[in-house]
């Protein structure tokens, strides 16, 4: 395949289950210096938690400036939510911490809750996230034990659609704007069940027009970026 790297190139790829997005970045920019011979400007467009998987842009040489535009894109996401407990990093990082009932839960229930999330609305962020309070991610603060305030931000949500249940397990599709974290989404539709619920599986589906089913398997673009 023919790439120009140091004029542009915008690199969809299927982010491994427990990466980061840093280690993707640092992984494509280690084997372009190999292949160049000198570094090259390489970013990427929306974070990922490590627990995710799914479409991660990374963008290479005067590429990179389209990065900001790229990140304000709608994005789409499916996933899992377990309802009945909670965990402090809102998905499955953490241990489990609270426990609530479940019994009054119904399919019926679940979907009609959906609706109460749709359109604009104001969400805490969690407190394992890279927002910085202070100077310092509020994560590292998390991890510390300490207690950071963080504001509401507006966010939208365009569509939220119940895929399939068997509660507690309950399967997703979510249509967000940028700023949107799945996280606080379960966090929130458990609150609204008058129950708990936590993220046990996320994959970001669509970014604008990139989708998905178009992105490398990172395996694959490393062989091919190792060709001579």
């Amino acid at each position: 395949m023919n790439f120009d790297f140091e004029t542009g190139e915008v690199l969809l790829i299927d982010k491994p289950l427990t990466w980061t997005s840093f280690d993707v970045v640092n992984k494509v920019r280690y084997a372009l210096k190999k292949k160049l011979g000198k570094k090259l400007k390489v970013g990427h467009a929306g974070t990922l938690d490590p627990l995710a998987t799914g479409l991660l842009i990374i963008c290479t040489g005067k590429m990179t400036k389209q990065i900001d535009s790229f990140q304000a894109q709608e994005k789409e996401y499916t996933g899992e939510f377990t309802l009945g407990k909670t965990t402090p990093s809102l998905d499955a990082e953490t241990e489990v911490s609270e426990v609530f009932a479940t019994e009054h839960i119904d399919n019926e229930l679940v979907i009609k809750t959906t609706q109460r999330f749709i359109g604009e609305l104001d969400q805490i962020p969690p407190m394992f996230s890279a927002i910085k309070v202070n100077g310092k991610p509020v994560y590292k603060q998390a991890r510390q034990g300490k207690e950071v305030a963080l504001e509401a931000r507006k966010i939208s949500i365009r569509e939220f659609e119940i895929l399939a249940q068997e509660i507690p397990k309950i399967q997703f599709r979510v249509v967000c704007s940028k700023g949107t974290y799945i996280r606080s989404l379960a966090r929130d539709f458990g609150l609204a069940l008058d129950s708990g619920a936590y993220l046990t599986a996320l994959t970001r589906t669509r970014i604008g027009e990139f989708r998905l089913e178009n992105a490398w398997q990172l395996t694959d673009l490393l062989q091919e970026l190792a060709k001579e």
